[in-house]
C-alpha cells in the first residue's frame, strides 16, 4: 500500500560495542542496493586472502543477488515473476530452476502457516492499493472477489521446473521471502571461497549469522522495533527475520491500516506487533516472522513453537512480550530495560528498512 505516514522502521543493527569503535581489520564489509533495500555483508576473509580477492569474494555475492532480483522483482517488467504474472491462467511457463525451487518453498511455508503467510496475495494488495488511493475500504464484493485469487492451490509447479497460474487474476508477490532466499543461496557461494564466518543482512530486517567474527561467540545484533531498541541477540548459524505489522501504514477513515495483510481474511493488520524469529533458514525465518504477526501472541507463537530449531518472539503494543516456551534456553537475547535503549550501542551502518515491496 501506499503509505501516507510512516513510523520508524524495524532493523537489526550489528553492534561492535558499546563504545563503538571501528569494525575489527580482519573483517571486509560492504553494502549496496538490493532488491529494493540496503544488503549488508560483513565476512571474516579466508585465511592468506589479500583485500582484492576478498573483494572480490563480496563482489561475486553481491552479482548473484543481482541475478536472483532479475528473476523475482515484480518492479522490473521484464523479470520472470513479472511475466508469470501477467501470463496467469494460460499454460505453464519453463522458469529458472532457481525460481521454481524458491516458488516451491514458498507455497510449501504457505501450507505450513495455514496460509497465513502466502505469496498468491497480490490481488488483495493491489486492491488496498486503489483503497488508499481512494481514501475508501475496499467494499465486501471487492474484498472477497480479491480473495477468490489467493491460495496456494492455485499455483503449481512441477516436477520439470514448469510454473503454472492456474486461472487468470492470480498474482504472486515475493517480498516476503526473496530476500530470505537470496541470503540462503548466499551460503554455499562464500563457503565455496572459504568464507566461514560472515553477516549477511538484508534491510537489517533478514539476516544470516554465519559462524562468528574472531574472538567472539558469535555475532552480536541490536533488534530495533517501532519506538526503538528492545534488545540485543547473539547469532552463530542461525537465520534471523524481523517483522512488525505498522512499519508503513495508510489511514483510512482515521483507522491506521498496517502494510501486512492477512491472506486469509484479506484485511491488514491495524494494531502494532514485533515478530522475531530465529530459524535454521532465512527463507523460513520470514514466512514465519509474517505468519507469527498475523497469528499473535497464540496461534502464531504456537506454529513456531511446533517447528524444529525455530523460536519466536512478539512484543505486543501494549509492550507486552511473549515468547515460545524454547526462547530463553536456545537464544541469547537481552532486552533492554527502557533507560538503557538510549545509550546501547551503534551500528556500522544505519538504514532504514524499505517495505515497499514486502507484501505481508
Amino acid at each position: 500500500m501506499r503509505p501516507v505516514a510512516i513510523a520508524p522502521a524495524l532493523v537489526v543493527i550489528l553492534v561492535l560495542a558499546c563504545a563503538s569503535p571501528p569494525p575489527p581489520p580482519d573483517l571486509v564489509s560492504d553494502g549496496r542496493l538490493a532488491m529494493g533495500t540496503v544488503l549488508e555483508m560483513s565476512i571474516v576473509p579466508p585465511a592468506g586472502a589479500s583485500p582484492r580477492e576478498a573483494r572480490e569474494i563480496l563482489d561475486r555475492a553481491f552479482e548473484r543477488v543481482q541475478e536472483l532480483e532479475g528473476l523475482v522483482s515484480r518492479y522490473q517488467p521484464d523479470s520472470q515473476i513479472s511475466r508469470l504474472n501477467r501470463s496467469a491462467g494460460l499454460d505453464p511457463k519453463r522458469v529458472d530452476p532457481r525460481l521454481a525451487d524458491l516458488l516451491a518453498r514458498a507455497l510449501s511455508h504457505s501450507q505450513l502457516t495455514g496460509g497465513a503467510f502466502d505469496v498468491t496475495v497480490g490481488p488483495l494488495v493491489e486492491l488496498w492499493v486503489g483503497a488508499a488511493d481512494s481514501g475508501q475500504p475496499p467494499s465486501a464484493d471487492a474484498l472477497a472477489s480479491a480473495r477468490s485469487k489467493v491460495g496456494s492451490d492455485r499455483v503449481r509447479v512441477g516436477d520439470d521446473g514448469d510454473v503454472e497460474f492456474l486461472e487468470p487474476g492470480v498474482s504472486v508477490n515475493l517480498g516476503g521471502i526473496a530476500k530470505g532466499y537470496a541470503l540462503d543461496e548466499l551460503r554455499p557461494l562464500l563457503a565455496e571461497a572459504g568464507v566461514h564466518a560472515a553477516l549477511l543482512s538484508f534491510g537489517q530486517s533478514s539476516t544470516w549469522a554465519i559462524g562468528a567474527p574472531p574472538g567472539e561467540a558469535g555475532w552480536t545484533l541490536l533488534v530495533r522495533g517501532a519506538t526503538g531498541p528492545i534488545g540485543l541477540i547473539l547469532l552463530r548459524d542461525q537465520a534471523l527475520s524481523v517483522s512488525g505489522s505498522l512499519g508503513q501504514f495508510v489511514e483510512i477513515g482515521g483507522v491506521s491500516y498496517g502494510h501486512v495483510l492477512d491472506p486469509r481474511t484479506g484485511w491488514p493488520l491495524t494494531e502494532h506487533r514485533l515478530a522475531v524469529v530465529v530459524a535454521p533458514d532465512a527463507a523460513l525465518a520470514e514466512a514465519l516472522s509474517t505468519a507469527l504477526l498475523i497469528g499473535g501472541e497464540e496461534e502464531g507463537l504456537d506454529l513456531v513453537e511446533a517447528l524444529p530449531d525455530c523460536e519466536g518472539l512478539v512484543e505486543t503494543g501494549r509492550g507486552e512480550v511473549r515468547t515460545t516456551a524454547g526462547w530463553r534456553e536456545r537464544v541469547s537475547f537481552e532486552r533492554l530495560a527502557p533507560a538503557q535503549r538510549e545509550s546501547r550501542g551503534r551500528s556500522i551502518l544505519e538504514v532504514d528498512q524499505s517495505i515497499l515491496d514486502v507484501a505481508q
